[in-house]
């Protein structure tokens, strides 16, 4: 049976066509910093709930965001089902700059576990709408009232966002099989 990949449109990032998540990753920030990316959507999730526009000098911002958020979400989708081959290096540097990040201790151990509590608990399609929703609230020129909670997607986007840098910094390695013992 063939599976059905997903396709993470890297194209949208002139020279950086990537066929697997990490490399994806690599375009990702190879386009911006993890600063731009969560000054970004905390500005769309305020935006949303104003009746000012969001980017009104350049909406084009917005609509490119858009699209690389879009395809970090499919990323990140991908990235759960890898953490049974794959684990983040263990970190060499001490863990002082760990209280700037949004993640747990568990999970700055193990960034792999963001994306399953995030997928646990929403789907691909459910972020994707939300992501629709801040868009469409934040480029419109009236009071937002996002009908559903923007919170839960927002924080879980966060720390998505904190554990792909994690594991770009720290750097991935493939889980070797351990030989069965011998009795």
């Amino acid at each position: 049976m063939k599976k059905n990949k997903i396709s993470f449109e890297t194209s949208f990032w002139p020279g950086h066509v990537a066929g697997n998540p990490f490399k994806a990753i690599d375009a990702f920030f190879a386009y911006a910093d993890l600063d731009y990316y969560k000054q970004n959507l905390t500005e769309l999730v305020v935006y949303s709930y104003k009746r000012e526009i969001y980017k009104a000098n350049n909406p084009s911002d917005a609509f490119v965001f858009y699209t690389a958020i879009n395809i970090f979400l499919k990323v990140c989708y991908c990235l759960q089902k890898k953490s049974k081959k794959w684990k983040v290096t263990a970190s060499l540097h001490s863990e002082t700059l760990f209280h700037l990040s949004s993640l747990t201790k568990e999970e700055y151990d193990n960034p792999f576990i963001v994306f399953q509590k995030a997928f646990e608990e929403k789907t691909l399609e459910e972020f994707e709408s939300f992501l629709c929703q801040i868009m469409e609230l934040s480029l419109a020129p009236y009071d937002g009232n996002p009908y559903s909670d923007l919170t839960t997607s927002y924080i879980h986007l966060t720390k998505m966002l904190d554990a792909v840098a994690l594991m770009k910094e720290r750097g991935i390695e493939k889980i070797k099989k351990s030989p069965e013992s011998v009795c």
